[in-house]
């Protein structure tokens, strides 16, 4: 027996083209830190007022 694949099982198909990745930036890989620590600090801060 056959069955149609929907349209919503496209989106998952493999691109024909492929993207090519660049390397970061320096200023890019700051902001990134930035984020990441800020996060961190969030959590730390959100975990300690949730155990305490």
């Amino acid at each position: 027996m056959l069955i149609k694949l929907s349209p919503i099982l496209q989106v998952f198909a493999r691109q024909k083209e492929e993207k090519k990745e660049r390397p970061l930036t320096r200023k890019e890989w700051i902001n990134l830190d930035r984020i990441v620590m800020i996060t961190l600090v969030i959590a730390v801060i959100a975990g300690a007022i949730i155990f305490s």
